[in-house]
């Protein structure tokens, strides 16, 4: 049942750092607090780590009043110094790294090539990419001394479909391609690195965001993103993506990595 908040233990003693574990403000739930609660509720004690310490806050009250374990770290992942602390925190709190999981990403300002800066170019590959290699770069070394550990990047359909969004699109393309680099260099030391491609969600980042930059109706746009989707039931939500990455994060998948999972009611397979 999505979003059941039943105890089970498929990461019973798992440590699990959640980047971007917070939301934007909106309706519904997103991705990073949904599987910060799934996480939590499967038995992983997990590292909250968002750029928005009141958001993170209340994802944590929500694990707190579920019984689960957590804690808090404000931290912005465009920042080299920053990574290397989160990785730090998470070792002097709880001993080890188990599963890192990369879930920031942002389209703000994005337009067609000819129409789109350098400013905001350079702000969605340093959100979507190079904070990604940041947070890889200090928690590997982690991974690799216990030569065990599961990393999960957040990317998007968008990657491998025809969308608006040009410096989005490619940035997350680049977070498919360096999945495939990580798995490769680091399978020989039981690290498993695999991706997850949402498609069309409704979250209240994609809802509230995109609204607001077409200037459209909520209600239009999610039943114009409803027909989008070739499976029954239109739209997926943030709890498709979190049962994904719970299944890739758990020893369920020890023998998968350098995947790149589409969690999206078929749309990228769509042809015609």
């Amino acid at each position: 049942m999505k979003g059941s908040n039943k105890m089970s233990n498929r990461l019973k003693e798992k440590i699990a750092i959640i980047v971007g574990a917070g939301q934007q403000p909106g309706v519904g739930i997103g991705n990073g607090r949904a599987m910060s609660l799934l996480f939590a509720r499967e038995g992983a004690k997990v590292m909250l780590v968002d750029k928005n310490l009141d958001s993170a806050l209340e994802t944590k009250s929500m694990i707190n009043k579920e019984g689960g374990e957590s804690f808090i770290f404000k931290a912005d992942i465009t920042k080299e110094d920053d990574c290397q602390r989160i990785a730090n925190n998470c070792v002097k709190v709880y001993g080890k790294i188990d599963i890192l999981v990369n879930n920031v990403g942002i389209a703000t300002g994005d337009k067609k090539l000819v129409d789109l800066s350098e400013e905001v170019w350079d702000n969605i590959f340093d959100v979507n990419l190079k904070g990604m290699f940041f947070s890889c770069k200090y928690v590997l070394p982690v991974m690799e001394k216990q030569e065990c550990g599961s990393i999960i990047n957040i990317s998007s359909a968008a990657a491998v479909s025809a969308v608006r969004y040009v410096a989005y699109k490619i940035s997350k393309s680049a977070v498919n391609s360096l999945t495939h680099q990580l798995a490769m260099k680091y399978a020989k030391y039981g690290i498993r690195v695999n991706a997850i491609m949402p498609g069309l969600m409704n979250t209240p980042m994609a809802i509230e965001g995109i609204s607001k930059a077409r200037m459209m109706n909520k209600e239009d746009l999610i039943k114009m993103r409803n027909k989008r989707v070739p499976l029954k039931g239109g739209m997926g939500d943030a709890w498709d993506t979190a049962y994904a990455a719970l299944f890739l994060a758990s020893d369920e998948a020890k023998f998968i990595t350098s995947v790149i999972l589409p969690v999206d009611g078929g749309q990228v397979s769509k042809i015609g």
